[in-house]
């Protein structure tokens, strides 16, 4: 294990205090060069499409829940804090423990927290009832991201960007269809006396196939832990624990510009297109799924495209490049504001996959535990961007909210203190 140059300062110790190699790291048949498991990434990729479109149910029904509970911006952004907390928090602990014992039929597990999430969620009749619902499906989420992301990467063949976006745009395409599906299957009951509540409980059907096809990556997973692994130092050759520390506390600021940014989209883009154009629901959910498809257009693209001119320079281009766009985003027409969340979409979107592979070649002997720290904030600063956003909404405008988040990949420019990778 390499140990960290610099003394005195806590976050380089703690990473190059992570530990041991673990004990059971990652399988060998996979990462073998040239070897790239299909298969195993289009189940894990599905899954991932299956356990984020259930996610995104929350956010794309929130003008239903506003008006059956009279819930405030405020309120709708605590739903979405305890849900993404409950997603963030335990994954980082989730990916630490795996690490040594790996779990594969953990992955199906986690589905089954989200599938009586689900449920609870159609059925809620108060505030509270929607806070424990939302934190259901969290935990499952929380479950679910740390190992399926070591899955991808055990199924790579050494391509582990390409493993990475192939992974990931299942999500953002669960993402994307969240809210496609909301409008035609949840907003038409909107007139019950459920307000369409009711209709999120059909969602549990794709939960149970999600459960089924993750038993059957368990599977797969589960002999393949039987052959021999390779051993990782925990930190990348040639990288101190001061310069990994520094690296990492760089990628967390450009995930907090990115996540702000797309929680600003996601959660209140409905809302600003009503009350700015005066368009409906339906339509306003529709555009929200155009984002959504550039975004899972951008994903498919970033980690590629990081493979070949390298994780920095596509980090660089994604996080800054996309800064014209967001500028001008609040103050375009509709048919213009529509048309600008493509490039905004297709950016933004590019990095994630760099990043998380980026910080997994950062601590190459801890990639359960790197993984869920990287999802675990995507989701941590998404809520806490979400909730801070509509509190900020409540007391001044959503305009407001648009025209300071424009702003936000001005961040991008640390990246400069990123080593070369």
């Amino acid at each position: 294990m390499r140990r960290g140059a610099a003394k005195g300062m806590d976050l380089s110790q703690a990473v190059t205090q992570l530990g041991a190699p673990a004990r059971k790291p990652e399988a060998g048949i996979a990462a073998r060069a040239g070897k790239t498991v299909v298969t195993v990434l289009a189940a894990i990729s599905l899954a991932h499409l299956v356990n984020d479109l259930l996610q995104s149910l929350i956010p794309a029904i929130y003008p239903i829940l506003k008006t059956r509970f009279s819930l405030s911006f405020a309120q709708i952004g605590a739903i979405t804090l305890v849900n993404q907390m409950t997603a963030s928090v335990l994954q980082p602990l989730v990916g630490l423990y795996t690490d040594r014992r790996p779990m594969p039929y953990s992955l199906a597990v986690g589905m089954i927290f989200t599938l009586v999430g689900l449920l609870l969620l159609s059925q809620a009749g108060s505030f509270g009832a929607l806070l424990c619902a939302v934190a259901m499906v969290g935990i499952g989420s929380s479950i679910f991201h740390p190992e399926s992301s070591r899955v991808a990467r055990l199924a790579s063949g050494g391509r582990h960007g390409l493993a990475q976006s192939v992974f990931q745009v299942g999500g953002n395409a669960g993402g994307a269809l969240g809210p496609l599906l909301a409008a035609f299957v949840v907003a038409p009951g909107s007139a019950a006396a459920s307000g369409g509540q009711g209709a999120v409980a059909w969602f549990g059907l794709v939960a149970l196939l999600g459960v089924f096809l993750l038993a059957g990556v368990g599977g797969w997973y589960r002999k393949h832990l039987r052959r021999p692994a390779p051993k990782h130092d925990v930190l990348a050759p040639g990288m101190s624990g001061r310069r990994v520390a520094v690296a990492l506390a760089v990628l967390v600021v450009l995930m907090l510009s990115k996540f702000f940014y797309t929680a600003s989209i996601g959660n209140y883009f409905t809302f600003f297109l009503i009350g700015r154009f005066h368009v409906p629901v339906r339509t306003a959910e529709l555009a929200l799924f155009l984002f959504m498809a550039a975004f899972v257009a951008g994903t498919m693209l970033g980690g590629p495209i990081g493979d070949r001119i390298g994780r920095k320079s596509i980090i660089w281009i994604s996080i800054l490049g996309v800064l014209p766009f967001t500028l001008a985003l609040p103050h375009l027409g509709y048919y213009g504001t529509l048309a600008d969340t493509v490039p905004i979409g297709l950016l933004l979107a590019s990095a994630f996959p760099a990043i998380v592979v980026y910080a997994q070649e950062l601590v190459p002997g801890r990639v359960g535990t790197v993984s869920g720290l990287m999802f675990g904030l995507a989701f941590g600063l998404g809520g806490l961007g979400a909730a801070g956003l509509g509190a900020l909404a409540d007391h001044t405008s959503l305009t407001l909210v648009f025209d300071l988040c424009s702003a936000l990949p001005v961040l991008g420019m640390l990246a400069v203190f990123l080593p070369k990778r």
